[in-house]
């Protein structure tokens, strides 16, 4: 119950700019539900003392009072309904927008942990969820007991003993809606699980749609889809069966007290101790709470079906962030110097499960550091923790002489730019893309650094040239291209450290060789760090740094590690030295 009261204080407070418009729907409701409840006892006088007795003046004057009653009853239910449009709409809008702001606050292992998909389900399945059992609450939760109150209030008043009819069912009621609610409940929890999975699927096969198709692998991906579908299937109809007992349990109640009432009314009517109006005015009433008592247990089964949403979006807005501003952070990077001390790093924050093992590197503001190892040597971890895209384990990364963890973290990543070899283009023009970099770039700026990046060349091949539309995800370039907006994206930061993750291994020996050149001349001052599995990518830089398994196991410029390091030898024969019938083509 605690929890519950928890939950709810927490998503009121996303009601914010729509607390009028929630102020005001029960208002209505309210309104509306007293009006209906009058109309019965008004008709019940219409039969009694105008009908049967023939008083065209009483017929005439109830007559006119029950169609002011039906027109206000009209036009309040209408405002109930607008206003409650309004502030459901603007609540989930608040509440979407509060997830997706948390998101960005996210670090990466905080996202980790949700996972893609599951983020996607909770902003848009949940919140819809949510939503409509907010407008289900501030109307119809609201509607439903006023309803059985005044009705009964007014039974009651029209003949107490026949009124007690209503009383005897509420007992079956609350003994089988409590059997519903409970069981139903963990399986929506389950379902919504399983919802994450299913976008998951659906993810995976839009943005590998290219693979697919060319592995022909179709039918794998669509018995993969339905196995998950249908576990959606099988535990909704499990809930659904257990919800579908609601309806006849109500439908029994209804008939019950409606024979009931037919039975002991009419013998009460013959004996003379209730009139025929009275009689009618009581079927009105019956259904009236009855129909109550149907909607809170409809209430009652959106309530079931939204707290398990509610507790998957609050678990997202209660989460925190592992990376954050320090007490006294620090607004200025000197340089672009890099240290490494002692470094030890796991995903799962455990010295148990390492993925770097006690680094140790100095690179000097301005130099140029190439990175090599084989696959799941942790190479891209390693440089992921200079903008903290995550933290160290242990140890301690300097960036300037400060420890980056001193830093403010829009500070310390403004000065550290990032090409990933996964690159992502944003929907948008070339401009709009590039000005990611720096919202403020002009197109001189943009021109410059897409040709330090080499990438005017194709740009201007384009018919609409730099105000070309890139697709969602840069589908419509190449992945070459790609790449090279992405580094020309970078380097509009003016950044004190470059780091390129495998980020021209789209592009072809030549370009790559542009690129080195132009970093060189053109960006001195700034730190370069390059992974990359091409030696001639890093064969000209200041220090070349090996990692195998997650450790450093050398050192030294091309030169030195060619003479004394195994592994860089293996790589550097295997690339570059020709074999023995490569050798004897040449000599013939």
């Amino acid at each position: 119950m605690k929890e519950g009261v928890i939950l709810v204080r927490k998503l009121a407070g996303f009601v914010k700019e729509y607390k009028l418009d929630s102020i005001l729907t029960p208002l209505f409701v309210i309104l509306e539900s007293v009006l209906e409840v009058l109309i019965p006892y008004k008709m019940a006088e219409l039969v009694d003392l105008g009908i049967e007795q023939s008083n065209f003046e009483v017929v005439l004057k109830v007559g006119v009072m029950l169609l002011c009653f039906a027109v206000l009853s009209l036009l309040f239910g209408a405002l109930s309904g607008f206003f409650a449009a309004r502030a459901s709409a603007g609540f989930a809008k608040n509440l979407r927008e509060a997830i997706y702001n948390k998101i960005q606050d996210y670090s990466f292992s905080n996202v980790d942990k949700f996972s893609t998909s599951s983020l996607v389900t909770r902003m848009t399945t949940d919140v819809s969820n949510v939503q409509n059992a907010f407008q289900m609450i501030i109307r119809i939760a609201v509607r439903a007991p006023v309803m059985l109150v005044t009705a009964m209030v007014m039974a009651f008043r029209v003949h107490g003993s026949l009124a007690l009819v209503f009383v005897s069912v509420l007992p079956v009621l609350a003994i089988g809606l409590a059997f519903i609610s409970t069981r139903a409940h963990p399986i929506f929890e389950s379902v919504f699980k399983t919802y994450d999975k299913l976008n998951n699927v659906v993810q995976e096969n839009i943005r590998g749609i290219r693979v697919v198709k060319s592995f022909v692998r179709e039918e794998h991906e669509i018995n993969k889809f339905e196995t998950v579908s249908q576990s959606i299937f099988e535990k909704f109809s499990k809930a659904e069966k257990l919800l579908a007992f609601n309806n006849p349990l109500m439908q029994f109640c209804v008939y019950t007290c409606m024979l009931l009432i037919s039975w002991v009314g009419a013998h009460l009517v013959v004996d003379g101790a209730l009139e025929t109006g009275d009689l009618m005015s009581m079927f009105t009433y019956i259904m009236q709470i009855l129909m109550s008592l149907m909607m809170l247990s409809m209430i009652l089964v959106m309530l079931v079906l939204s707290k398990a949403s509610a507790e998957r979006i609050t678990e997202v807005l209660n989460e925190e962030s592992d990376i954050t501003n320090g007490i006294d952070p620090v607004y200025e990077v000197a340089d672009g110097s890099i240290t490494f001390e002692k470094v030890n790093f796991s995903y799962a924050k455990s010295m148990k499960k390492l993925c770097l093992k006690d680094v140790n590197i100095e690179i000097k503001s301005g130099e140029t550091v190439g990175i090599i190892g084989g696959t799941g040597s942790a190479k891209s971890s390693l440089v992921q923790l200079i903008p903290r895209l995550y933290d160290v384990t242990m140890g301690r990364v300097s960036v300037g002489g400060v420890d980056v963890r001193d830093y403010d973290i829009k500070t310390l990543r403004d000065n550290v730019a990032m090409v990933l070899q996964k690159n992502v283009l944003f929907s948008g023009t070339i401009k709009e893309n590039l000005r990611w970099g720096d919202q403020n770039a002009t197109d001189e700026d943009i021109v410059r650094v897409c040709k330090l990046a080499q990438a005017d060349g194709f740009i201007e091949s384009f018919p609409d040239k730099y105000d070309t539309f890139i697709e969602q995800g840069g589908t419509n370039v190449s992945g070459g291209q790609r790449q090279r907006l992405c580094i020309a994206r970078a380097l509009l930061k003016k950044p004190k450290i470059l780091i390129l993750d495998d980020s021209t291994s789209a592009v072809d020996t030549k370009t790559d060789a542009l690129l080195r050149k132009a970093f060189a001349e053109e960006i001195p001052d700034t730190t370069k760090l390059i992974i990359a599995q091409r030696i001639s990518s890093i064969q000209d830089a200041d220090k070349i740094i090996i990692l195998d398994e997650g450790a450093v196991v050398d050192i030294g410029t091309h030169d030195e590690l060619l003479q004394r390091n195994a592994i860089y030898q293996d790589v550097y024969y295997s690339q570059v030295k020709p074999t023995p019938d490569d050798e004897a083509k040449e000599e013939n």
